[in-house]
């Protein structure tokens, strides 16, 4: 019997494991794609450990709903911060390492996290939109009438496109809701469908339109299919330094499942 928590941060959800007595065989790509099939398993849009680290609270060891080990995945570490709290590993604020490094990160007693995103001094601008990696690689593009797009069409051809060969890309599709506030649907890769939301993408996005000129605050509304998101940065030197993700993440259950 594996016990396991189901997290979701904005509509993402994570099937959650408490690895740090290192009895799960994270080399099992079957059983990970499997623990996340919403039909025979759990159901999840990714797989997340918590294990030790030396040099920090914890670890997180993120994979994606293929059983693929992944880059960082944004509202994975939000989550990943609301379960270690829960398991008594920190209190209200924490330091802990994944795929692209160190994080800090707070959370309030209503389970809203501030996640510390990598800073990124580099945004590729494109004819559409950018180019950007915030921990994970990022297609931003502008679009009109997002409610009616082919999100699912469109990003695959993306995704799969020549031009991010041969590890393809996250694709985000955004529209201007207002001053600093957009909304987005995202085409994640790993997963290889549309996702209520991505915290990395929401990420991308905002910096991507701050580059562009569409921004005139450090602060930015996005908002995702799964709710609400809130970017904060700051801009010196042509580098986004600072880059905080804040947004909820909720226990939805948790449980046991024979393997």
């Amino acid at each position: 019997m594996l016990s396991f928590w189901k997290y979701q941060g904005t509509g993402n959800d994570f099937v959650m494991l408490d690895n740090r007595n290192k009895t799960f065989d994270a080399s099992k790509e079957e059983l990970i794609a499997h623990l996340c099939d919403r039909r025979f398993g759990i159901g999840a849009d990714g797989l997340i450990l918590v294990e030790e680290d030396e040099q920090a609270d914890f670890k997180m060891v993120y994979f994606n709903s293929d059983g693929k080990e992944s880059t960082m995945c944004g509202n994975g570490g939000r989550c990943i911060v609301a379960f270690a709290k829960q398991l008594g590993i920190i209190q209200d604020t924490c330091n802990f390492t994944a795929v692209d490094g160190l994080h800090y990160a707070t959370i309030d007693s209503q389970g809203i996290v501030a996640l510390q995103m990598i800073d990124v001094d580099h945004v590729e601008l494109q004819k559409k939109g950018a180019f950007l990696n915030t921990g994970s690689p990022h297609h931003v593009e502008i679009v009109r009438d997002l409610a009616y797009f082919d999100v699912y069409k469109k990003g695959k051809q993306i995704r799969n496109s020549e031009a991010y060969a041969p590890k393809g890309t996250n694709v985000n599709f955004v529209e201007q809701e207002g001053p600093n506030h957009f909304r987005i649907r995202t085409f994640e890769r790993g997963v290889e469908d549309e996702t209520l939301s991505c915290g990395t993408g929401a990420t991308a996005v905002a910096l991507a339109m701050h580059n562009l000129g569409k921004v005139d605050s450090n602060e930015v509304k996005i908002e995702v299919e799964g709710g609400e998101l809130a970017v904060h940065f700051e801009y010196t030197n042509q580098t986004y330094q600072k880059v905080f993700l804040k947004g909820p993440a909720t226990l939805v259950f948790q449980g046991s499942i024979n393997l």
